[in-house]
């Protein structure tokens, strides 16, 4: 499913596999890159080159299967889960939770993906500082953006993109009030972040410490 704030990019029906925002920067790294070799100035042609295939590699936005069930709740990013722990979230869900961070470094993919079909209730940016997004402070202290989502009878996720050192821009292409489905692109966060997951605190945790997750794809639980 893709709207006109999505990431699919498409010409004559054929899609490229890269987000729309990394176009600003591939093209003209390319063009660079082209010209640089046509006056045959190999060692900065190489340079740009090589530059040139990391952001496209950056920018990239892989199809992926979705899992059947209702219930299955998906990781909204790719990324390594570096900490599941029980929390008290005060600020949307105002009660008990159980959370899962995703750190997303600058290989990972950095498009992030819906984890529950559902409603989004709530979408509220923050800014804030850009310490590592792989310590404990980023939840609290990084530019952030929050989204709160109600799925059927209730249920209610809160995933949050957060900044990292290096990113220093989030992308969310869905706004309150709108119907969303499992596994749908919402946004990205550009150049290394984190996604930190709060999940009903009697969900059926699939999600182990240091498992390498993928947006869309992974199963970090089961809802009861």
């Amino acid at each position: 499913m893709t709207t006109g704030r999505e990431t699919s990019f498409r010409i004559l029906h054929l899609r490229i596999p890269v987000v729309r925002e990394g176009l600003v920067f591939i093209f003209p790294l390319l063009s660079i890159s082209v010209f640089l070799w046509i006056l045959g100035i190999s060692a900065w042609a190489w340079f740009f080159s090589l530059l040139t295939v990391f952001v496209i590699s950056f920018f990239r936005d892989p199809e992926r299967t979705i899992p059947a069930g209702d219930k299955a709740i998906l990781s909204p990013a790719d990324g390594k889960i570096i900490r599941i722990e029980s929390c008290t979230e005060e600020r949307f869900l105002k009660g008990p939770a159980l959370k899962v961070s995703i750190f997303m470094s600058v290989f990972d993919v950095h498009v992030n993906r819906i984890p529950l079909s559902g409603r989004i209730a709530e979408v509220a940016y923050r800014p804030g500082k850009f310490v590592s997004a792989n310590l404990d402070k980023a939840s609290a202290a990084n530019e952030q953006n929050a989204l709160l989502l109600e799925a059927a009878g209730g249920t209610k996720l809160l995933f949050v993109q957060i900044a990292g050192l290096i990113a220093r821009r989030i992308v969310c292409w869905v706004r309150k009030g709108d119907p969303v489905e499992r596994g749908r692109r919402f946004g990205m966060i550009r150049f290394g972040s984190r996604m930190d997951v709060y999940l009903p605190p009697n969900i059926q945790i699939q999600a182990r410490l240091g498992q390498k997750a993928y947006g869309g794809q992974t199963i970090l639980g089961y809802l009861p």
